[in-house]
């Protein structure tokens, strides 16, 4: 038998070196997002040859001097931290970042943050498609499940029991949740889908040729329609002559 030897973080499944890597050549400045069962913590660093140089943080914590009342691992509460994080990377002169969650796994509440993060105005290249409805990022479930055990007065006192001792109502959960976004960006959802500059759809190869051949067809049928006015104009002239 021979013996492998392997790094350790590698044993200890904490770093894909692959991706790592890859970051270190691109010479990206990068996002993680760490979610517990409590609080959400994502930051923004910068790899150097002597380690990677944290830009920007923000805690689900901080969400409480916004006026946050609601719960601090949820969808708005990782949405709100990651529009916190982007809006202190840029004031910290960062506007670019590349998402990197190294052995964890990516889901709806990193895509959440991730979505926030791309709110803020910082370029995260991320797909549309992987991230979650804006219902589900405001909040909207969890009135609507909230509004189902109204009538169930025990389980719905004991099931938001913290909600309703910040004095917060989980039925107000999306308006609650715009009020804190607006502090926090300074901008209404409106304003900020506005702002967006919209995506022009690329034209394939075969989209092009077919304009060329249309923009050939239409060349040639105005010039055979040119041709028959000009057959007239010549025959007049040649009656004229034999007169």
């Amino acid at each position: 038998m021979t013996y492998v030897r392997t790094l350790k973080r590698i044993r200890l499944d904490k770093t894909n070196y692959r991706k790592r890597a890859a970051i270190i050549v691109g010479r990206h400045s990068f996002a993680t997002v760490k979610v517990t069962d409590q609080n959400v913590a994502a930051q923004i660093l910068k790899p150097t040859p002597t380690g990677d140089l944290v830009v920007a943080s923000a805690h689900s914590r901080e969400l409480a001097k916004h006026g946050w009342k609601g719960s601090a691992n949820s969808l708005p509460a990782c949405y709100l931290t990651g529009l916190l994080l982007g809006k202190k990377a840029l004031e910290k002169g960062t506007s670019k970042a590349v998402l990197y969650i190294g052995k964890d796994h990516f889901t709806t509440r990193v895509a959440a943050c991730a979505k926030g993060i791309a709110d803020s105005g910082v370029n995260i290249p991320i797909s549309e498609e992987s991230l979650p409805g804006s219902e589900r990022i405001s909040g909207q479930h969890i009135a609507d499940y909230a509004a189902s055990l109204k009538e169930n007065e025990e389980e719905y006192k004991s099931r938001f029991s913290a909600l309703l001792k910040n004095g917060l109502n989980p039925e107000d959960y999306p308006s609650h949740f715009e009020e804190v976004r607006f502090k926090i960006s300074g901008k209404a959802a409106a304003e900020e889908t506005a702002a967006k500059p919209k995506k022009q759809k690329k034209e394939t190869p075969q989209a092009k040729e077919g304009k060329s051949s249309k923009d050939k067809k239409a060349s040639s049928s105005s010039s055979k329609k040119e041709a028959k006015e000009e057959k007239p104009k010549k025959s007049e002239k040649a009656g004229k002559k034999k007169e």
